[in-house]
């Protein structure tokens, strides 16, 4: 027997098979990324009168504005207001996505954390 307890060939029929685990997961995380990518995630602000939906890819795809919103956009502060209002509905849209990104990778690695 070699040094460190295992014989040459039973090491590297180890190795083999935690190259193909290895292998396989990183496949199933870029399938379920590419799964998570392609989905959409919506959310609303100020009562419902702002709803904003990205991309799995954080991408902005719609802003929807109800019209009472916009009534008096010649008063500074309801510009602001509705500023936050949408920055409040994409913020929560992509904390959405970013949320099942994470929890699709947590339920794929068992937990482990690798950054995503």
């Amino acid at each position: 027997m070699a040094k460190g307890g295992f014989s040459g060939r039973m090491s590297g029929g180890m190795n083999m098979n935690m190259i193909k685990q290895a292998q396989k997961m990183q496949q199933d995380m870029l399938r379920m990324q590419q799964e998570v990518e392609e989905k959409t995630f919506s959310a609303t602000a100020g009562g419902g009168m702002v709803e904003a939906t990205v991309t799995g890819k954080r991408e902005l795809t719609e802003l929807k504005i109800d019209p009472d919103a916009v009534v008096d956009m010649t008063d500074p502060e309801d510009v602001e207001m509705l500023q936050d209002t949408i920055l409040a509905a994409v913020n929560e849209a992509l904390r959405k996505a970013e949320s099942e990104m994470s929890g699709t990778m947590a339920k794929l690695t068992g937990g482990m954390n690798f950054g995503f």
